[in-house]
């Protein structure tokens, strides 16, 4: 410990004090101040308002240091969690669960960047203070205070001064000693468990390494071997040790490590707001009949249940080496809160399977709290996972559950194959490897059950947000929703299986191997001639641009333009869609650059090569694969749209980079150059949907009740399943001279593909019915 600079400036200063009370008393020596002017009071006065200030900066830095509880708190609850650690490894329990061992791991690596942090900080308290003794120390040198002290005379003109000076010493002596020791325990005592979680970090990754080689050996007896007398019993008062030893864990865990999950409550909370924003809006333009066409099963006004499965979905996202009881636990919660659900859309006998499903699922915990002797806990795991076998073979079986829940049907096969695994390796003495395959099956069937009604849970909300945009902005109710569902789909799934798998290679332990095995990958550097770059900074390019393109693609979805008729007349929309966009890619583009660490000044060059070679005459390849890009992006047209580019018309077949393939009529391929597709007018047909417009055109006799035929022409089209119900058809009848009419027909036909059928069936079906009721026509 530093001796106080405080004590050896009040020894001189006491030093002083006794030298100048035996020398007799003489005039003060004015050399001292630099000049030939005699100090004044003033000076004096001056001299002790600096010296108080630097006395009272001690108890202002040290009333700054207001972790110092929060850290003697914290690293009092660090060791007793290091404590127990300590136990557990110098216990040398071969069934120690790999589930906790990944926690162990978190945790420890939570305490290590926690004791980094409590070092800087308890630095930074040291070098203020340090600070301060300098101050102090230069106190010493202070010559107009050094001449008071020696002057009798002038001492006793400032008595109400040197007493406050002593009490502010006192007073910053006791603060910089009491401090300094606090500091120093604090300092010596990170430094120590620093030391103690970095040894238990290579005990845990030592255990974890050798739980994994463990799991393919002869762990235990086989089950029908006996036991020895030792293992029937576990030792006494050692399950309730246990088992408060992982209620500390955990909680010390979940403590340490919120900041993990905040941002999961925030996407909660924003999901909360953002359905209930809808809902009102719709209800008070009264216009909630709007969504009825959707049949939401998920998405309500108040989506309080909604809103804790999306919560609980994404939480393995998150915090994936949770303990294994939050892992249960938010699993049973995510289970309990999706039966109401379940209840109301599965057949009877699929939702009795749900039932049985979650009894066994709430089985394993509940033999794990038990602390049951080793042999008797193997046993109850073998019949749990026999019974899971029975009943997942019985559910295979099931042809109405297969055809109509494929995506369940192959996850309870996959939960009885694994649980078939476990009955075998717990019977052959591999019990990690048992526990192992046992909880993958349980929380792989359970992911794959909640992560189905996640998906359409999100493709609903978006769909609300939709409708309720186009409402609000005054659009038509009705819009072809089946490619929005498709499209947004395909994402989410993406989103559900990467959670799924998450989770299904976590509980298999694979998960830690996986992600190192690939960072390994992505980080190793490539080298190309002069330039070098890394497998993951091109699939971080490349991610950074799909997700751009994706986003600029649908983000008018949200602001309700699905790019029908409806949003045509709304240009300051479109225009600001338009901006959005080009913004959107162009910071994407800059980002992936950023991002994946390509270099620039390679870029650079060879861009400006590329320009060299655009003027050299290499235009028309750079505008095809330009235009090809547009069309990508942009996509005036898409594969499978029946389109018209210039005289060519047909089907698109395939949308290259630098060509474009149309398919005729006649059966002939037409492949055209992305610049010509671009220059040229293309009238497509099917851009924002399939229907097509049919006209019909006679001239009749003049009709006696004009009325009547039209509503009866009108009942006759409308009768043909290809004619769409949703547009009016229109019929028109003015006279050409005063014994003939002109009868002018227009109706939408549902898909453009089928219009010569359908023009064929109603022009028949109308002179059908002119012939019926005599009309003539010419």
């Amino acid at each position: 410990m530093k001796k106080p600079i405080l004590l050896l400036l009040l020894i001189a200063l006491t030093s002083s004090f006794v030298l100048a009370q035996k020398a007799p008393p003489r005039a003060v020596d004015t050399t001292l101040f630099g000049d030939n002017n005699q100090a004044t009071r003033s000076d004096y006065l001056a001299g002790f308002e600096k010296v108080f200030q630097t006395m009272n900066k001690v108890p202002l830095v040290t009333s700054s240091f207001t972790r110092v509880q929060d850290i003697q708190a914290h690293l009092k609850d660090a060791d007793s969690i290091l404590e127990i650690l300590k136990d557990r490894f110098a216990g040398n329990d071969k069934s120690l669960n790999i589930r906790n061992l990944q926690m162990y791991q978190s945790l420890l690596e939570e305490l290590d960047n926690t004791m980094n942090e409590f070092g800087k900080v308890l630095n930074g308290y040291d070098q203020k203070l340090d600070d301060v003794r300098k101050e102090i120390r230069d106190l010493r040198k202070d010559t107009l205070m050094r001449g008071l002290f020696r002057d009798s005379a002038l001492r006793a003109t400032f008595i109400p001064q040197l007493q406050t000076l002593r009490t502010k010493f006192r007073r910053a002596d006791s603060l910089v000693k009491a401090n300094t020791a606090i500091l120093n325990d604090l300092k010596a005592k990170v430094s120590t468990d620093a030391i103690v979680i970095e040894e238990l970090g290579y005990q845990t990754e030592e255990a974890l390494k050798t739980a994994g080689g463990r799991a393919f050996t002869k762990e235990r007896l086989f089950l029908w071997e006996p036991v020895t007398a030792q293992g029937r019993r576990p030792p006494p008062g050692g399950f309730k040790k246990s088992v408060n030893a992982e209620q500390q864990l955990a909680s010390y865990y979940f403590r340490n490590t919120r900041s993990k999950r905040s941002l999961l409550w925030i996407i909660g909370i924003a999901f909360f707001v953002w359905i209930n924003y809808n809902f009102r809006s719709l209800k008070k333009l009264n216009k909630l009949s709007a969504i009825k066409e959707f049949d939401f099963k998920y998405v309500k006004a108040l989506p309080w249940l909604m809103t804790c499965v999306l919560i609980l979905n994404l939480a393995p996202l998150f915090d994936h080496n949770a303990p294994a009881i939050y892992i249960e636990t938010t699993q049973f919660m995510l289970m309990v809160l999706l039966t109401p659900v379940f209840y109301k859309i599965l057949p009877r006998q699929i939702f009795m399977g749900w039932g049985l499903f979650m009894l066994l699922f709430l089985f394993l915990p509940i033999i794990r709290v038990l602390g049951l002797p080793i042999r008797l806990m193997r046993y109850a795991n073998v019949v749990h996972d026999l019974v899971a076998v029975v009943i997942g073979l019985l559910y295979i079986q099931i042809r109405s559950f297969r055809k109509e829940y494929r995506l369940m049907w192959w996850a309870v096969i996959l939960y009885t194959f694994l649980n078939t695994l476990a009955v075998l390796m717990n019977i052959f003495g591999r019990v990690t490897l048992s526990q192992i395959f046992s909880a993958t099956a349980v929380y792989a069937l359970a992911q794959a059950a909640s992560l189905s009604i996640f998906v359409q849970l999100v493709i609903e909300a978006f769909l609300l947000q939709i409708q309720g945009s186009r409402i609000r902005k005054r659009y038509p109710e009705h819009f072809d929703v089946a490619d929005i569902k498709k499209s947004l789909f395909r994402f989410i799934s993406v989103l559900a299986v990467l959670i799924w798998a998450i989770v299904f290679s976590t509980n298999l332990n694979i998960y830690d191997a996986f992600s190192t095995g690939l960072k390994a990958l992505f980080q190793a550097s490539i080298v190309i001639g002069s330039s070098s770059f890394t497998i993951g900074g091109v699939v971080l390019f490349l991610g950074i641009i799909w997700i751009a393109n994706f986003l600029q693609k649908y983000i008018a979805y949200f602001f309700g333009d699905i790019g029908d008729d409806a949003a045509f007349d709304d240009k300051g929309q479109r225009s600001r869609l338009l901006v959005t966009r080009l913004i959107l890619l162009v910071l994407a583009f800059l980002l992936a650059i950023s991002a994946s660490g390509l270099p620039v000044d390679k870029i650079t060059v060879i861009l400006g090569a590329l320009g060299v070679g655009i003027g050299l005459g290499l235009q028309s390849i750079v505008n095809n694969f330009v235009s090809g890009i547009i069309l990508i992006f942009d996509r005036p047209l898409r594969i499978g749209d029946t389109v018209e580019i210039g005289s060519k018309k047909g089907r698109v077949k395939e949308i290259g980079i630098r060509s474009s393939t149309l398919l005729t009529e006649d059966g002939a391929e037409v492949i055209l150059p992305n610049g010509d597709v671009l220059s040229k007018e293309i009238t497509n047909w099917t851009l924002s949907n399939n229907n097509a417009r049919i006209n019909f055109n006679y001239k009749v006799a003049k009709l006696e009740d004009a009325a009547t035929v039209k509503q009866e022409l009108k009942d006759l089209i409308a009768a043909n399943d290809q004619v769409m119900a949703r547009r009016e058809i229109e019929i028109i009848m003015n006279f050409v001279s005063a014994t003939v009419m002109s009868v002018r027909i227009a109706f939408w036909c549902r898909d453009i593909m089928k219009v010569s059928v359908v023009e064929a069936e109603i022009n028949n079906a109308i002179y059908n019915y002119f012939e019926q009721k005599g009309i003539v026509t010419q």
